[in-house]
């Protein structure tokens, strides 16, 4: 996948974190693209929507490139996230099979990748993929930032 590629992908994701924060979600975007470099899935934020606290972005686009290809496990895959991901969803990366992991914005309260538990840095996970954090970082935060302003 080439540069420019790598610019587009994330746009998709910062374009469902903005539809995410128009709808008063959490601005969050994610996107699933296969291993010929196809985008399969895109999904945003939709806990309070759905009132379910495991509707974050990259859970709806893993779920939702898994019944598109008719397999649990992701070989192959990339998701694309606009903010590091939690726990739960490290979790969920690992059990797809995601093979490439790529996110914006770091989390140090909530992410489960470089902060906190650091999931795939554990002797007990069954998966581990390739991570490269900081890819569309500054417009991610921004974003992130600007929401949380504007409800406090």
């Amino acid at each position: 996948m080439g540069g420019a590629q790598f610019g587009n992908v994330m746009a998709l994701a910062l374009d469902a974190a903005r539809e995410a924060a128009a709808a008063g979600e959490v601005p969050v975007g994610a996107v699933v693209v296969d291993p010929a470099g196809a985008v399969i899935a895109t999904a945003a934020n939709r806990t309070r929507r759905d009132q379910d606290p495991t509707a974050h972005a990259e859970i709806l686009a893993i779920r939702q490139a898994a019944a598109r290809l008719g397999n649990e496990r992701l070989d192959g895959c990339d998701l694309w996230v606009t903010l590091e991901p939690c726990a739960m969803c490290a979790g969920a990366i690992a059990h797809a099979r995601i093979g490439r992991l790529y996110y914006a914005a770091p989390d140090p309260k909530g992410g489960a990748i470089e902060h906190g538990p650091r999931l795939f840095g554990q002797a007990t996970i069954h998966h581990r993929p390739e991570v490269y954090g900081g890819i569309g970082e500054q417009e991610a935060a921004l974003l992130l930032r600007d929401f949380f302003i504007a409800r406090r």
